[in-house]
């Protein structure tokens, strides 16, 4: 039997625990993860840049970038659980892509379609967080990623990560 997704109170607590052991600065890690992303992103355009003009140079710089963000997501996520580093890497990835979406939909004058890949990119950040601070299983990202009850997983980054309080 499935167990039920944990109430916001659950996940609090558990917030609690990690911030009493001294291992908790979310404003840093909110700035850190799109740090990351942006990484991800400079990846992806040294991949292309090197294809599309053969020089061999772009790849190393691809390398070098890929090293920093293998290591700066090493602080973040525990290699050892799962397929969670990989998770994690996409996660962030496909966020980021989904904001450039958005934003070009926004610009375009395209609201709706914008609001909507927004909302996509806002889940797939959560889900970012939702493993990064394991305060659910896989199992509860299902069941939360399927309803709004007890609480949306989006409330994740709504109520726990602001990198505004420093």
């Amino acid at each position: 039997m499935k167990e039920k997704a944990a109430s916001f109170e659950e996940v609090m607590k558990k917030v609690r625990d990690l911030e009493a052991g001294g291992s908790l600065d979310l404003s840093s890690e909110e700035d850190l993860s799109i740090a990351i992303m942006n990484l991800i992103s400079l990846e992806e355009h040294f991949y292309f840049t090197a294809e599309k003009t053969g020089k061999k140079e772009y790849f190393d710089m691809l390398d070098e970038v890929r090293e920093m963000r293998k290591k700066l997501l090493a602080k973040m996520i525990d290699r050892k659980e799962g397929e969670s580093w990989c998770i994690a890497k996409h996660l962030l990835a496909a966020s980021m892509r989904l904001i450039e979406v958005g934003t070009k939909a926004q610009t375009d004058k395209k609201p709706e379609e914008a609001k909507e890949v927004f909302d996509y990119a806002y889940k797939l950040y959560s889900m970012f967080w939702a493993i990064r601070l394991k305060v659910i299983d896989a199992d509860g990202l299902k069941e939360i990623a399927k309803k709004d009850e007890p609480w949306k997983l989006e409330d994740i980054v709504d109520k726990l990560v602001d990198c505004c309080g420093e």
